[in-house]
């Protein structure tokens, strides 16, 4: 392979359309959307709202957010395949122009990266805990030093390799976890009926979370899961570049969706609420904790799901963990690539190369272990699930609502320095839905997309038109 060709390979248009020839179809790109949801981080958030709603409540919830988030990503994901672009470049032409992309590609490299950062830590955490290691820095240097290094090298030289190691993990994960499955339910001596569970936790708990009444339960759910759904409508901007056709990204957005919000939700219910008594006999003789604290243990934290895998399932258990957090870790790092490539072009039509957006997107993941960022992350979800559902919703606003779609190549022609009615549309649907309103409309990611379908188009048309020369509509 030539150098040229290489470092082609290695840029995998990060800031230019994806040439037809390059494109791929809907189980090629099913891998990626699949992949990326397929976690230990998924399958905590199915154990906690199947524990605080209920399964059949939470299953409900799932169910509502995977047509919510499949259509959303669809509908980005089409705006990606008529372009070529991914979804912070897609956002200059579509909403935000030029600098103000800058807000796309922060609101999305901050929430990717953080999950990078998150994976990296619970992968780390279910190793010691295999291994039996104590949390030291030395440990810290060896094994986060080796994941990153990994994460690298499996995400420069672009889609085609982030696809094939997506495939083949994907397949060998879904194997792996039925077995476990399989393994805990055999154990409980669960029946179908029995997992059909009710809340887990104490009315007290229930009530402090919003979640007293069956609909506060839903709610909930959603609120939970929602926010992963607004930033995998932005991952299938970034692999809808890549599709042949539109029906190719709409198939893998709602494979994406169904993997996250349904499968993930039950299985992680189910694992969880059937393997919680071993668990809790596991702490108990292992650590010397009461019965009480050990359960409190078990519900604490995405550890326990980490813990669960590796006590039932050993070596089996343990390349579960590493399966589903290593493909994950590959996309999160090449969406962060792509995100930051934009940033840097963006600020000051810097193109240090995509090998290095790489490179700096786990240097980012390290950086928050460390600091108050990861947990900001965490606390922040909701928000940071708004935020993205924002970007997504005034990207299908201009390209749909405001017909531009309809003038092709000349939508892509036109550099606006920076598009106010997008901007100021994420502010203000950002603060009113999760401020002011969220006591009236408590599921913010619904809210902040009504705001925007209907605040941007307003301001575009009116107010804050696009300069002469440039159609609006």
């Amino acid at each position: 392979m030539s150098d040229t060709s290489l470092q082609q390979k290695i840029e995998d248009h990060a800031l230019e359309s994806v040439p037809q020839h390059e494109r791929q179809n809907w189980l090629a790109l099913s891998w990626n959307t699949a992949g990326i949801v397929t976690t230990l981080i998924q399958l905590f958030f199915g154990a906690l709202v199947t524990f605080v709603a209920g399964f059949k409540i939470a299953l409900l919830a799932g169910i509502c957010v995977t047509v919510v988030g499949a259509l959303l990503g669809w509908l980005t994901g089409h705006v990606a395949y008529r372009t070529g672009l991914s979804s912070t470049v897609m956002a200059r032409r579509f909403g935000f122009g030029r600098q103000g992309s800058i807000i796309a590609s922060l609101i999305f490299a901050f929430m990717i990266i953080g999950f990078l950062a998150l994976e990296n830590a619970l992968l780390y955490k279910g190793l010691l805990f295999y291994l039996g290691l104590d949390d030291t820095l030395t440990h810290r240097i060896v094994i986060y030093g080796i994941l990153t290094l990994l994460w690298i090298l499996l995400t420069t030289y672009g889609f085609t390799l982030v696809t094939r190691v997506s495939s083949i993990t994907l397949v060998a994960f879904l194997a792996v976890l039925a077995w476990m499955t399989y393994v805990v339910l055999a154990q409980a001596g669960a029946t179908a009926q029995g997992l059909m569970f009710g809340p887990q936790l104490p009315g007290e708990a229930l009530q402090a979370m919003g979640a007293g009444s069956d609909l506060g339960k839903f709610i909930f759910a959603v609120n939970i899961l929602i926010g992963s759904a607004g930033a995998l409508a932005l991952v299938d901007a970034d692999l809808g570049r890549y599709a042949r056709r539109s029906i190719d990204i709409g198939i893998a957005a709602l494979i994406g969706n169904i993997a996250m919000d349904i499968v993930m939700l039950s299985l992680g219910g189910i694992i969880m609420y059937a393997g919680v008594p071993a668990l809790v006999e596991f702490y108990v003789q292992s650590k010397g904790l009461d019965e009480a604290a050990a359960r409190q243990m078990v519900l604490a934290s995405p550890d326990s799901v980490a813990a669960a895998f590796i006590v039932f399932g050993g070596i089996i258990g343990t390349i579960l963990m590493i399966l589903a957090q290593g493909k994950a870790q590959v996309l999160n790092t090449y969406s962060a690539s792509l995100s930051l490539s934009n940033l840097f072009d963006a600020l000051g039509r810097w193109r240090p190369g995509r090998l290095w957006c790489v490179v700096l997107a786990n240097i980012l993941g390290l950086i928050m272990l460390y600091g108050r960022l990861l947990e900001l992350v965490n606390s922040w979800i909701t928000l940071l699930g708004v935020l993205t559902t924002c970007f997504a919703a005034i990207i299908v606003a201009d390209y749909y609502l405001l017909g531009r779609g309809r003038h092709g190549q000349a939508a892509l022609d036109t550099d606006e320095a920076v598009n106010w009615a997008g901007v100021i549309t994420v502010v203000v649907a950002t603060l009113l839905a999760h401020g002011p309103l969220a006591s009236l409309f408590p599921i913010e990611f619904f809210t902040a997309l009504v705001i925007c379908l209907v605040l941007y188009p307003a301001l575009r048309l009116t107010v804050l038109r696009a300069p002469q020369g440039r159609a609006a509509f």
